[in-house]
């Protein structure tokens, strides 16, 4: 091989790679591209110099170079479009799941403020002892009618429970043994004085007293009551 062609083929295998360069900056959005482009142009006129054959192994390396970079370009491209779905993909899922939270957390708080506002109604519709009119004597549906009017309409059937099974409703019975007295067979009966000294006639006075001492002993006539299923008393 003569100088000539010995400097023709290095000449065109930097320019191959001048072309090959090119390529690289077009894919990477390089600001020098142009003027790489314009250079491998006028480089690619020194393949002249070199033999048709040695042209031939020059651009197919050149081809080969040129089809490679372009298919690193391609991956880098498919790399990063999936990391951007995968990060929207999150984003989306995140936002899903604060939405899902802030909706069970307001349906609950919802919930609780209705709960609140019906024990609030329910207790607000009852009525004192004090508000009856006394009477010699009371029938049954009477002093029923009376507690219903004192007793939170969720805790009813509770309350009614007892008393069946206490007096069944006779507010002056009295237990021959022991000496329990009224409604709820208080022991001994004149601790319902504390709240009215009328106890012993006026059944108002017993519900109010044993409906204090359900509340406060055992939270509510429900809570009263599922102690004397267990125990028979209370």
């Amino acid at each position: 091989m003569s100088r000539i062609s010995v400097r023709g083929f290095a000449v065109a295998s930097a320019t191959a790679v001048t072309a090959v360069g090119s390529v690289v900056g077009v894919a990477s959005g390089s600001t020098a591209q142009n003027n790489d482009a314009e250079a491998a142009a006028t480089d690619l006129t020194l393949l002249a110099d070199i033999p048709a054959g040695q042209q031939a192994q020059v651009q197919t390396a050149s081809l080969t170079q040129q089809a490679d970079v372009q298919a690193i370009a391609a991956d880098a491209s498919a790399k990063k479009e999936a990391e951007e779905a995968a990060r929207k993909a999150a984003a989306k899922s995140a936002i899903e799941k604060k939405e899902a939270a802030e909706a069970a957390e307001k349906a609950a708080q919802e919930a609780k403020e209705r709960e609140e506002a019906e024990e609030l109604a329910s207790r607000s519709a009852t009525r004192d002892a004090s508000s009856f009119t006394v009477q010699s004597s009371y029938s049954i549906a009477e002093i029923q009618s009376m507690a219903r009017a004192m007793v939170p309409g969720d805790q009813w059937t509770c309350f009614s429970n007892i008393v069946d099974h206490e007096s069944s409703w006779n507010y002056q019975a009295v237990n021959p043994s022991s000496g329990a007295y009224g409604l709820f067979q208080a022991l001994p009966g004149s601790k319902m004085s504390s709240v009215g000294s009328d106890w012993q006639t006026n059944p108002a006075t017993q519900i109010k007293w044993g409906l204090n001492y359900m509340n406060e002993r055992y939270g509510s006539p429900c809570g009263a009551w599922d102690f004397w299923q267990a125990n028979h008393w209370y």
